[in-house]
Formats: C-alpha cells, sequence, structure tokens
C-alpha cells in the first residue's frame, strides 16, 4: 500500500486545479510503474512509454559515480529482451512512499518504491529512490525525465529526511 505524502504548499494554483493535476500524475505514475511489473511468461511490450513521455523524455540510472542515461528507445530495447528471453521475470515494482509538488504547468515526484523478481533464476529484491519531472503538454501531463538510485552498501534511504 503506497503512502501519499504530498506536499501542496506554496503551489501556485488553486486546490481544484491542483487535486485535478495530481490525480493525473499519480495515473501517469502508477502507468508507469505497472509497464515494468511483468509476469513470468508474459511478453513484454514497454512501447507504451512513449505515451507517458514527451518525446525527448531521459531516464537516468545514478546508482554509480557514472551515470547511464538513456532515451527512451535506449532504455526499453535492453529490457524487453532481459524480460522476454526470460533472464528478468516475475518483475515487479511499486511505488510505497511519494511527495509530489506541482507549480503551475511543471511538477516534480520523489517516489520510494521497491522491485523484485528473479534476475537469471535467481530471486532479488531492493528499494529505491526515483524522482520525476513532469510537463504539462497540449495532451495532459507528461513525464519529462526520470533518474534513480538504489539501495546498496553505503546508501540507505532515510526517509525522515525525504518525507
Amino acid at each position: 500500500m503506497k503512502t501519499d505524502i504530498t506536499n501542496k504548499e506554496g503551489s501556485s494554483i488553486n486546490n481544484n486545479e491542483y487535486n485535478e493535476a495530481k490525480n493525473d500524475i499519480d495515473k501517469l505514475v502508477d502507468s508507469f510503474f505497472s509497464l515494468f511489473s511483468v509476469k513470468k511468461g508474459t511478453k513484454a511490450d514497454l512501447s507504451a512509454i512513449f505515451e507517458l513521455f514527451i518525446s525527448e523524455g531521459l531516464i537516468v540510472k545514478s546508482s554509480s559515480i557514472n551515470p547511464e542515461i538513456y532515451n527512451l528507445q535506449q532504455f526499453i530495447e535492453p529490457r524487453e529482451k532481459m524480460f522476454n528471453d526470460g533472464i528478468l521475470s516475475d518483475f515487479k515494482e511499486e511505488e510505497l512512499f511519494e511527495k509530489t509538488e506541482i507549480f503551475g504547468n511543471i511538477a516534480h515526484r520523489l517516489s520510494v518504491y521497491k522491485k523484485s523478481g528473479f534476475m537469471n533464476g535467481q530471486i532479488f529484491e531492493n528499494r529505491g529512490i526515483k524522482t520525476l519531472q513532469f510537463v504539462k503538454t497540449s495532451c495532459g501531463w507528461k513525464i519529462s525525465s526520470v533518474a534513480w538510485d538504489d539501495e546498496r552498501d553505503g546508501f540507505k534511504i532515510n526517509y525522515k529526511d525525504i518525507f
């Protein structure tokens, strides 16, 4: 069960606009996480990512001193292959906590999540944090970028500092 820790103090939009934007962003983020939750034996098709992002969207893995920066196509190709070849199976990502701030036509969200599944037949589970940026377009809210880091030796998420 996800905990919503939303801070709308200082928002530059009224409550109705805020609530509508927040609802749209929640749905967008749920779709993003669901996209990468693939059951064993299910063929992965991650092309829906193009509907969630602006066309120039970026995804950044920051789990080391050398970040890996992807455009959308570069990001989904190896992941579809891992899912469809059975290297990564029964994979699930879910948001645990989030903090969303909305200012006019831009927004950002800190999202603590957990992921689990089987990699090369070995079960794994981990948690991480994502930062997502959003822009409001003529087609509604879209993700413009995502960056994430996973917990590891030397890096544990201190929830009290974030939320």
